[in-house]
């Protein structure tokens, strides 16, 4: 495993400043952390707590008892129907929140119902009818009166507004036709929802009101808290319905560390979940822990300066030459090592670098000079270098020859000429390479390519095709060089090797295939391809090139006719 220099030089200096801040650090924050948990539990369970409080008052002395004394009232046999149904209306008016008072009596379908008209015109707004919405069923009341719930709030929302409201039921001891008679009244609970959320608590923290199925209430939106451990330990004791308030401490599924409280209203099946994140609890703690971060890396700075210097000097140009041999192995033969000035071995090492590059960068350009072929064998050289000679082998010679190109090169500048070879045997080289075969040399307007291994008579005659496709295409981009482009191509069995003088050789391909495949290339016409026979038998039915078999062409070098075949590809797939 490596460890270098600096590295070295900096862990020294981290053990020399921040150790014993470290020790002093931990102990203080320790400390502190405790006195702040302490106090941020007493804190969540007064809140919790203090709004237990005011919802159990706020339901008792606001809108509890006031029903009572209206139903004390409607009760009363000094009354006339007038005066209870007066009754009714004033309590709408003087009671805050109630929206909707009723008389019920026992099997009768139709209650006397008093409405709170600026509520009951909200509920046409959202499109109900007042009505429906603020009638308490008969239902409802005979379920509230069989589990003995009168006096007990019943809390829903209505979706269409969002309102959350409570229904309250009281029974009457006067009767009608020896039925029961029952007082009910819809409360709209925003009051309670206005406590939670102008709570100071809820700057720093969070306030929820569950209810026994773990879904927030009072809010205006539902979500079911469920996968809170908080809240999974309170949800049982809403069910049983004791009161035991505790704290906890948990982590929420999102890896958020909380404190949490919790508290249970007398009136309502709620509780009240008080909760805030140990971030903000310990915030205290987490700014002195800064400052000693701070200070210790203050003097991590100042203890490590001398040794960074050092270190600079001595490992900066080894770092230098390492990029720029990064550079280099990317391709980048340009990069040089810089800025090294050292009279030392390391400076003897960047200049020799430099050197090296210098020398890689011209055999890289001379490489282009050559084909893959030349390449591949002087990697396979032995240790005295190439030997001239050569070998057989079975190959496909592809040679193309551009038509007009001698009318060309007289009426345009040679400037244009080379750029319009380089236009057209840019095009070549790269189908030739994308078929597999290797370009062996330019010879003026002309590309040699050799193709070699499984397939090569098919790769070679759809190499042939598609030059011929591309350079039309050529045509159409440079309609003014009229250049075209006639191919031939024969496979059979070539030498293969190094030929030439002792200092000047090159890696090519000689033999009568060769010489097929260039008289063939001289007698085809303008975009025509010319291939013979076994390159034809190899490649029939196995490729998408069709063949139309020729008369017989005669060649120079060959005593009778060699058989010849024009390669195209038909615009509708046929087999041969």
């Amino acid at each position: 495993m490596r460890f270098p220099l600096r590295l070295k030089f900096f862990l020294f200096a981290t053990l020399i400043a921040v150790a014993p801040l470290a020790l002093v650090g931990q102990n203080l924050t320790t400390l502190t952390r405790d006195e702040l948990k302490s106090a941020a539990n007493e804190d969540l369970t007064t809140v919790a707590a203090q709004l237990r409080t005011e919802f159990d008052s706020t339901f008792q002395g606001r809108w509890l008892s006031p029903l009572m004394v209206i139903r004390n009232g409607v009760d009363s046999d000094e009354l006339g129907v007038p005066q209870k149904v007066s009754l009714l209306t004033l309590g709408l008016q003087e009671l805050p929140h109630i929206v909707a008072l009723q008389l019920t009596v026992d099997g009768s379908s139709l209650p006397i119902l008093a409405t709170d008209e600026a509520f009951a015109d909200r509920l046409v707004a959202a499109g109900l009818d007042p009505v429906d919405a603020l009638t308490t069923s008969s239902q409802l009341i005979r379920s509230i009166e069989s589990t003995g719930q009168y006096g007990r709030p019943l809390v829903s929302q209505l979706p269409e507004t969002g309102d959350w409201m409570a229904t309250l039921a009281l029974p009457l001891k006067t009767q009608i036709a020896g039925r029961q008679v029952t007082l009910s009244a819809k409360i709209e609970l925003s009051s309670l929802w206005r406590l939670v959320e102008t709570h100071p608590f809820r700057q720093r923290g969070e306030i929820t009101v569950i209810d026994h199925a773990g879904r927030t209430v009072l809010g205006p939106d539902i979500d079911l808290l469920t996968d809170r451990s908080i809240v999974q330990s309170a949800l049982p004791l809403i069910v049983a319905g004791a009161r035991a308030d505790a704290l906890e401490n948990y982590t929420r599924p999102d890896g958020t560390a909380m404190l949490g409280a919790y508290a249970f209203p007398d009136w309502f099946q709620w509780a009240v979940v008080t909760e805030l994140s140990e971030d903000k609890a310990y915030a205290v703690v987490n700014a002195i822990t800064r400052q000693i971060l701070l200070v210790g890396l203050i003097g991590f700075a100042v203890a490590s300066a001398v040794a960074l210097i050092f270190a600079r000097q001595l490992t900066g140009p080894i770092l230098k030459i390492g990029q720029v041999a990064q550079r280099v192995g990317d391709g980048d033969f340009a990069a040089r090592v810089e800025n090294v000035r050292t009279r030392d071995e390391i400076g003897d090492l960047a200049t020799r670098i430099n050197e090296m590059i210098a020398h890689l960068g011209e055999r890289l350009e001379l490489m282009k000079f050559v084909s893959r072929g030349t390449v591949s064998a002087i990697q396979q050289a032995d240790e005295e270098g190439m030997s001239r000679g050569g070998e057989r082998r079975r190959v496909s010679v592809l040679f193309t020859d551009i038509r007009g190109y001698t009318e060309f090169s007289e009426r345009v500048p040679p400037e244009v000429v080379i750029e319009a070879l380089n236009h057209y045997f840019d095009a070549q080289t790269d189908i030739v390479e994308r078929h597999g075969g290797d370009v062996d040399k330019f010879i003026g307007d002309a590309l040699v390519a050799v193709f070699e291994g499984a397939d090569m008579e098919q790769r070679a005659a759809s190499c042939a095709v598609e030059i011929t496709e591309a350079m039309m295409k050529l045509l159409d981009e440079f309609p003014d060089y009229d250049l075209h482009v006639g191919i031939g191509v024969a496979s059979g069995e070539v030498v293969m090797g190094a030929m030439g003088a002792r200092e000047r050789m090159d890696f090519t391909v000689l033999g009568s295939t060769v010489n097929r495949a260039a008289r063939l290339c001289s007698k085809a016409d303008a975009d025509q391809v010319l291939v013979d026979a076994p390159t034809r038998d190899a490649s029939i039915g196995h490729s998408e090139i069709y063949f139309e078999t020729l008369d017989p062409i005669p060649l120079k070098g060959y005593a009778d006719p060699v058989p010849a075949f024009a390669a195209v590809r038909p615009a509708v797939p046929m087999s041969a």
